[in-house]
C-alpha cells in the first residue's frame, strides 16, 4: 500500500494552492533563517502558489514579523501572516462586545490585536475585565501572572470572565537553544485559579481557519516543526501535512508519534517539498521507502536494508510503527533508525 497522500512520484506540493508555514523552527530559529527556508519558499511563490504564514508567536505584530520574513529575502506582506492573537480576536468577538475592556498579558503583539479589534486594554485586575487574554512576551513576569490570577479568581459557572490563551506551546525555539514557551506561563495561571483556558493558536482550528478564510485556500499544505501544535492542528482542519527536521520535534518523537499527531510528509529541510517524495509499500511485515526497507518480527523492528538516504530510513520506520496498531514501546528499535543527522547545527 502507499502510505501517505501523495501518488508515487509527485511531489509534497503538488496539486496544492496554498502553502501555509510555520516560523520558528521552519523558517528561522531567533533572528537567522534555517538553511535552504528562504530559497524554499520563494520558489514556491515562483512557480504560481501563494504562501502565508501561520505562527503562535503573540510578542510580534503581523506587520512586525513581514518585515523580519522580508529581511531575510522573502517575500512577504503582513496580510500573508496569520498571528494567535489575530485569531484569538475572533474568538473574543463571539464572546465580548467591542469597546469592552480586556485585561491583557502579553506585549505588543497582542496588544496592537486587541486595539484593532475595538477592545480597551488594561494591565490591572481592579478595572473589572470583561475578559483575559494572554500570550507570550518575553517581558512577562510574575506581576502580570498575578493580575491574570486575580481577574480569573472567580471560576466560570459562578460567572467568571472568559479566559482566551493565543496559544500552549510549551517551549519556544532561540538561536541560544530552547526556551519556555506561552503554555508555561498558561500553566502557571492555570495553577494558581483551577481553571483552563480557551485556545486560540496551534493546535486549535481557530488559527487555521482563519489562514484559510484569508488566503482563500482549497488545497493548502501546512509545514511545521512540531508534532503536538503544527501537525495535529493541521489534521484537526483536515490539512495535508509536513513535518521538517529543522526544529524542536527529532526522529525519536516522529517513531512515538501519536495517531492524531503524525503527519503525511517527513523532510529534511525545505529544498524536498520539491522532490518526487517515495512511496511507502507495505508488503506484510516488510515496510519499504527507497531503498530502505524494515521488518516487524515480534517485538523487534530490524533494519533489513538502511538504504543510501537516513531520511527514506526514518520514513520506512515510521510507517511500520504507525501502520502496526503498536505504541513504540511495544518494540525493541535499533538505535540507527533514530539517529539524527538532520539536527541544524
Amino acid at each position: 500500500m502507499i502510505f501517505g497522500r501523495s501518488k508515487p512520484g509527485s511531489t509534497p506540493l503538488d496539486g496544492v494552492d496554498v502553502v501555509l508555514a510555520d516560523l520558528d523552527g521552519v523558517v528561522y530559529a531567533g533572528p537567522g533563517a534555517l538553511p535552504h527556508a528562504v530559497d524554499s519558499l520563494n520558489r514556491a511563490v515562483e512557480e504560481g502558489r501563494r504562501v502565508g504564514y501561520i505562527t503562535n508567536n503573540a510578542s510580534r505584530t503581523d506587520a512586525s514579523v513581514a518585515e523580519h520574513l522580508t529581511s531575510l529575502g522573502l517575500h512577504v506582506a503582513a496580510d500573508d501572516v496569520v498571528t494567535s492573537p489575530q485569531a484569538a480576536m475572533r474568538l473574543l468577538n463571539d464572546l465580548v462586545p467591542a469597546g469592552s475592556t480586556l485585561l491583557v498579558v502579553g506585549g505588543e503583539g497582542l496588544v496592537v490585536e486587541v486595539e484593532k479589534a475595538g477592545y480597551v486594554v488594561t494591565r490591572s485586575a481592579e478595572d473589572a475585565p470583561a475578559a483575559v487574554v494572554q500570550g507570550f512576551a518575553p517581558e512577562v513576569g510574575w506581576a502580570q501572572l498575578a493580575e491574570a490570577a486575580y481577574a480569573l479568581a472567580t471560576p466560570v459557572d459562578e460567572g467568571g470572565i472568559p479566559w482566551i490563551a493565543t496559544n500552549t506551546d510549551w517551549t519556544i525555539p532561540q538561536a541560544r537553544g530552547i526556551a519556555p514557551g506561552n503554555g508555561t506561563l498558561v500553566s502557571a495561571v492555570h495553577t494558581a485559579v483551577g481553571r483552563l483556558a480557551t485556545v486560540a493558536g496551534k493546535p486549535e482550528r481557530p488559527i487555521f481557519d482563519l489562514a484559510v478564510a484569508r488566503t482563500g485556500a482549497r488545497s493548502p499544505l501546512f509545514i511545521g516543526d512540531r508534532l503536538d501544535t503544527d501537525v495535529q492542528g493541521a489534521r484537526a482542519a483536515e490539512m495535508a501535512s509536513v513535518h521538517v527536521l529543522t526544529g524542536i520535534d527529532r526522529p525519536k518523537q516522529l517513531l512515538a508519534a501519536a495517531p492524531n499527531q503524525r503527519p503525511d510528509y517527513i523532510v529534511e529541510d525545505l529544498r524536498q517539498l520539491f522532490e518526487p517524495y517515495p512511496a511507502t509499500i507495505v508488503k506484510g511485515e516488510r515496510t519499504r521507502v527507497g531503498d530502505a526497507v524494515v521488518e516487524i518480527d515480534g517485538v523487534d523492528l530490524r533494519i533489513v536494508s538502511a538504504g543510501e538516504r537516513q531520511i527514506d530510513l526514518l520514513r520506512a520506520g515510521a510507517a511500520a510503527i504507525w501502520g502496526s496498531g503498536r505504541a513504540i514501546f511495544g518494540f525493541r528499535v535499533p538505535e540507527q533508525l533514530y539517529a539524527d543527522p538532520f539536527r541544524v547545527r
